[in-house]
Order: structure tokens, then C-alpha cells, then sequence
């Protein structure tokens, strides 16, 4: 009887700590969950990480841009348009269409599909006849600061030269600002003082449209604001020498 009720209690053990292995194993894998395969792993990355801006980005169309549609074989629907501030265009016999923030090419595609109706098989040439222009700003201690067109390939150096130099309070540690995305912004610390002297010349940043550069002010002239540049000197009234 004492063996039979060993074994009895022994299988009881191995069901209870069994049932206790499984309940405790569901919970786990409900609230971990583990990525397999690239949608998993994709997912994961976008959430955790911006994605990486082009090198080559296209035009994006934004406000006040003016645009020529021309038709080839229905030249009647030649017009020429502009993107109104909330984005949209008016066209000729197909109402509006959202257009900011598209490149040319998929203008392209949605100018087709609103005449679509309209016209059999639409074919239509979009061209960019007045945009917002590239540029580049300039802040902080320099003899020109302010917003300049960027019209060529430019060193952050060719940059400080351009808006007039670094004034006599500048700080050759600058702060350089360059856009990833219409949320996130780069932020990096260049010491122009390297190059200026020769040293990592081919390292130098060329700058993209929409990069700032702020050139802070050196130390010792934001104390000298508060403290006399000579001391001892001056009068003293009441003050026996």
C-alpha cells in the first residue's frame, strides 16, 4: 500500500509542476513576442529608426509653385497652374488634386488619373516653371548672417566665406544643421579651425538645401560684456590711492 501511494503521489507531483510550466510559459510568450523573418524584423527597425533620407532625393513640389501641364494630343487642356497654400491645384475639367510633397513623376501619375474621365488614355507633360529655390542659412557670428541660394556644390567653409567670414567674436566650433526628415534634424559639431590650418581638408561637409550653420560666439567675449577690458584703470570716486 505504501508503494502504491508513493507513486501516487509522485505522478501528482509531476502533473502539478507540468500544468504550472505550461500556465507560466503562456504569459512569457504573449508579452514577448519574437520577430521572425524579414516583416518582423522590418517592423522593428521603423519603429525603432528613422528611415535613412536618399542621396540623390527628387524635387518635392511645395506651396506657391508653378507648374505647366501640356497635353500633346489634346492641347485644349494646356494650362498652367499653381499649388494653392493647402496643397491642392485646380485643373481644367477635373476639379482639384492634392499635390504638395509629390515629385514631378508622381504629379505625373496624379494629374493622369483626375483626367482620366476626361480624356482616353491622357498623356501629359508636367514641368516645374517657378519653385522654391535650394538654400543654406547662416547664423551667429558671422559678417553676413542670413538665408543664401544654393546654386552649386559648397563646403560648410565656402559657406562662413560666402555670408561674410567669421567676425572678430566667432568661435571656429560651429554647430551644423542638416535636415533627415520634415521631423527629425542632424546636429553635428565641426571645428573649421582644423581646416583653416591645413588638416582634414578632403573631410570637409558640402552642404545639402535646408542645412544651417550657427558659428557661436567665443567665451571670453560673452565675459567681457560683463567685466571692463582693463583693469585698474578708470576713476574712482572716494578712493584713496
Amino acid at each position: 500500500m505504501k508503494t502504491i501511494s508513493s507513486g501516487k503521489s509522485l505522478l501528482l507531483i509531476l502533473s502539478v509542476a507540468l500544468v504550472v510550466a505550461v500556465a507560466g510559459a503562456g504569459p512569457v510568450a504573449a508579452n514577448n513576442p519574437v520577430a521572425t523573418g524579414p516583416a518582423g524584423q522590418a517592423g522593428s527597425q521603423d519603429a525603432d529608426h528613422p528611415a535613412l533620407s536618399q542621396r540623390n532625393p527628387r524635387y518635392k513640389i511645395c506651396r506657391d509653385d508653378a507648374l505647366t501641364l501640356t497635353f500633346p494630343i489634346a492641347p485644349e487642356f494646356n494650362q498652367k497652374i499653381m499649388v494653392m497654400p493647402d496643397g491642392y491645384v485646380n485643373l481644367q475639367g477635373a476639379g482639384s488634386v492634392y499635390l504638395l510633397g509629390l515629385t514631378v513623376p508622381e504629379a505625373v501619375a496624379v494629374i493622369k488619373k483626375a483626367y482620366t474621365g476626361v480624356l482616353n488614355d491622357p498623356i501629359v507633360d508636367v514641368d516645374l516653371t517657378d519653385f522654391q529655390k535650394p538654400y543654406f542659412m547662416v547664423l551667429g557670428q558671422v559678417g553676413k548672417p542670413g538665408q543664401y541660394d544654393l546654386r552649386y556644390d559648397i563646403t560648410v567653409t565656402q559657406a562662413i566665406a560666402v555670408a561674410g567670414g567669421f567676425a572678430a567674436t566667432a568661435k571656429t566650433q560651429l554647430l551644423y544643421y542638416h535636415p533627415i526628415s520634415s521631423s527629425m534634424m542632424e546636429v553635428k559639431r565641426l571645428n573649421i579651425k582644423d581646416v583653416l590650418n591645413g588638416k582634414n581638408v578632403n573631410e570637409q561637409v558640402h552642404l545639402s538645401p535646408g542645412d544651417m550653420i550657427f558659428v557661436p560666439e567665443k567665451a571670453i567675449t560673452k565675459f567681457r560684456k560683463y567685466v571692463p577690458y582693463s583693469f585698474g584703470a578708470g576713476v574712482y570716486p572716494g578712493a584713496e590711492f
